[in-house]
């Protein structure tokens, strides 16, 4: 199986996600979740928002954040950067996302150096910094982390243009507050936007994961 999802994530597969102003986001909903052959094929219409988390960083690196814009930094004595193989990891789902033709419109991440430099690096388009999917550590400087939940999971519940995916490069904390699901580096969390205001997850690929799926989809093309 190409997808990674874990036993305790069974349940979260069965959620639409509600977009409101109020403290209760989440509705349950069944939303059958997509793998293999029909996750791809799916992916080639387009609608979907991919969300990634950064890749792999080095983590004897750590932020020190005294003021707004420290975390553009991309000094690994002032903010933890990717990993040499964060880097190549990143190449690696750029290039199996084209070998499997995915169309990618805009590509978003979150300011932050790794999260910049993970966008670049899988080449699937020019870059837009957008501070809405913000690290929840500064959301202080952006209006509080219901704020950045709340803009997170607008950008989710946006359409991407008609025949694409729009791609968005984050943390791990704006997705496990905005979201059921808590990506690991590097994971890829698939949501289509629903039409009313709100998303459903689809499905999570982990970054070893992309290499499996283009063999599955070889072997049944």
């Amino acid at each position: 199986m190409s997808i990674h999802c874990p036993r305790y994530f069974i349940k979260a597969a069965l959620l639409i996600l509600i977009v409101t102003t109020g403290v209760d986001r989440v509705a349950a909903q069944t939303v059958p979740p997509l793998s293999g052959n029909d996750l791809v094929q799916a992916l080639r219409e387009g609608g979907f928002n991919i969300y990634f988390r950064h890749a792999a960083t080095d983590w004897s690196q750590s932020d020190k954040i005294g003021a707004r814009d420290d975390w553009l930094s991309c000094d690994s004595s002032r903010m933890r950067q990717l990993s040499a193989d964060g880097r190549q990891t990143s190449i690696d789902i750029g290039n199996a996302m084209r070998a499997l033709e995915l169309p990618i419109g805009k590509v978003m991440a979150s300011p932050y150096c790794r999260t910049v430099e993970t966008a670049q690096l899988m080449q699937l388009g020019a870059v837009e910094a957008t501070t809405d999917v913000m690290n929840l550590r500064v959301a202080s400087y952006f209006g509080g982390r219901g704020a950045i939940i709340d803009t997170a999971q607008m950008r989710l519940s946006t359409r991407p243009a008609v025949g694409t995916n729009a791609v968005i490069v984050a943390h791990g904390n704006v997705a496990q507050a905005a979201t059921p699901v808590y990506p690991g580096e590097g994971e890829a969390v698939i949501f289509r936007p629903d039409g009313n205001g709100g998303f459903q997850y689809i499905a999570r690929i982990a970054p070893q994961g992309w290499s499996r799926i283009i063999k599955q989809v070889t072997q049944n093309e």
